[in-house]
């Protein structure tokens, strides 16, 4: 199942962050993705308190019983173990940290779950995937840049990248075109006001606009 979650990433290149909808905005939202060529979303923990992790947990719950066999749901935001296993329980095939966290790797790829920490220098990257991550998460890669990113890229070769954090339409290219496997986008593609609106169509078209260009 691992591999295939790998496949399923490496193949669409392209994951959507869903971060504080509510249960009656989160599977239009999803739908309007899928209907977009979207096959990979990640829900998102809030640190704050302000949602619980137990109702993250039923947000995946939600989609992965509901997309099945549409989409794959991973989580994002990961930042403590006792999440990777609330993810891991309410269906979440990945994990995604904005930080490269030993035990949080470690415990993630133990529970047979696809590690994508967030690194921003050569350190981190190279003890996350000596951790065991599958995946380097450069973040925020927006605001580091083409020219960080290629120097960085340049000695570890090795390591499977993605770019989240600044990614649009304009420049998803541009990562793509400097080695980058996949990226992550969430607010670009998810937009409150349409959502607010209930206009799901323009969701719909915003994804298209990245799918087509992968």
């Amino acid at each position: 199942m691992k591999q295939n979650v790998i496949n399923q990433i490496d193949k669409n290149k392209l994951i959507v962050i869903i971060r504080g909808l509510t249960d009656e905005q989160l599977l239009p939202t999803v739908s309007a993705l899928y209907e977009g060529g979207v096959r990979l979303v990640e829900i998102t923990f809030d640190q704050s308190g302000k949602f619980s992790n137990e109702h993250i947990g039923n947000q995946i719950k939600l989609i992965s019983e509901k997309f099945a066999d549409k989409l794959m749901v991973g989580a994002g935001t990961v930042m403590t173990c006792e999440q990777v296993d609330v993810a891991r329980k309410s269906g979440a095939l990945y994990i995604i940290s904005p930080n490269a966290d030993e035990e949080v790797i470690r415990h993630s790829v133990k529970c047979g779950l696809v590690s994508i920490p967030g690194v921003l220098t050569a350190t981190e990257a190279a003890n996350a995937h000596k951790w065991g991550a599958d995946y380097i998460k450069l973040f925020p890669a927006g605001d580091i840049g083409m020219s960080y990113i290629k120097s960085l890229a340049a000695p570890l070769n090795h390591l499977k990248m993605l770019a989240v954090g600044g990614v649009n339409e304009n420049n998803i290219a541009d990562f793509l075109s400097i080695g980058i496997c996949g990226v992550g986008v969430g607010s670009n593609i998810v937009k409150k006001e349409y959502i607010k609106n209930g206009e799901y169509d323009k969701i719909t078209e915003l994804a298209k606009k990245y799918t087509e260009v992968i």
